[in-house]
């Protein structure tokens, strides 16, 4: 698909479109359509533009309000691939930017929810909480320095989408994949070596026999070291796997196993 036509949207509408997606992307969340709202909304000022006849904007505002859902972060991506075709092919796009919409918000939407709703949060609030409990708050000031910073990175997206158009999926599928995998990784390595600094838990079992102390923790440290913190991250991680639970459930059965284990003398 080419987009060399006459420019009927200028920097300044682009910008615009931007910065109403930029402060408001979940303004009119709802779970009838989720983000759509949100997303026509930005589009507002360029599709006036684009569609001068009231009822050829009314047809396509219509479209744009159909269901769409996917990873805010990634959202101006397509709405830059959504300009470009109707700008390029006015109504006549309308059945093209829904089966845009609706192939591309899947895929963003993994990738945009892994990077920046669980793989960035992970490392960044494992990281925050280790140096919180070592009486720095440098941790948190850098979680929050990077969320602004991630602010500003999206601005850019928009413009990108808008001068690629659909060139933009495949070229950049392999690279976005290429990324949450190697992030993907950093987070798992992170949170591994977070393990035996965060869960403070140690056998205080003893055996003794004459001048002879056999002590259960430094058998337990030269068969694995942070033996148990180890094993109690997996009984977490199985139990969130289980059917009807949750972390607040899991929550609490690692309180109240913590509290017997501690008073039965087999975990101190």
């Amino acid at each position: 698909m080419s987009f060399e036509t006459t420019k009927k949207l200028s920097k300044k509408d682009l910008q615009r479109v931007n910065w109403r997606y930029l402060l408001a992307g979940q303004i009119g969340w709802n779970y009838e359509r989720m983000m759509s709202i949100a997303y026509t909304r930005a589009l507002l000022p360029a599709l006036e533009k684009l569609y001068p006849d009231k009822s050829e904007r009314k047809e396509m505002l219509q479209t744009q309000l159909q269901f769409f859902n996917t990873g805010p972060h990634l959202a101006t991506l397509i709405m830059g691939i959504d300009l470009a075709i109707e700008e390029d092919e006015g109504i006549k796009s309308k059945d093209t930017i829904i089966g845009l919409k609706t192939g591309l918000m899947g895929p963003f939407a993994a990738i945009g929810d892994s990077l920046f709703g669980a793989i960035i949060p992970t490392i960044m609030g494992s990281v925050a909480a280790y140096m919180g409990l070592e009486g720095s708050p440098i941790g948190a000031v850098l979680w929050l320095i990077l969320s602004i910073a991630i602010v500003f990175l999206r601005y850019p997206l928009l413009f990108i989408g808008y001068k690629q158009g659909t060139k933009l999926v495949s070229s950049m599928s392999n690279t976005l994949k290429a990324i949450t995998e190697s992030a993907t990784l950093l987070g798992i390595t992170v949170v591994g070596a977070l393990i035996p600094t965060v869960v403070n838990a140690k056998m205080p079992l003893e055996y003794k026999s004459g001048d002879v102390v056999l002590k259960m923790q430094d058998m337990l440290d030269q068969i694995l070291p942070a033996m148990i913190p180890v094993l109690l991250v997996a009984l977490a991680y199985w139990l969130l796997g289980l059917k009807k639970m949750n972390s607040t459930r899991v929550i609490w059965f690692m309180m109240i196993l913590s509290i017997v284990l501690y008073n039965l003398h087999l975990l101190g």
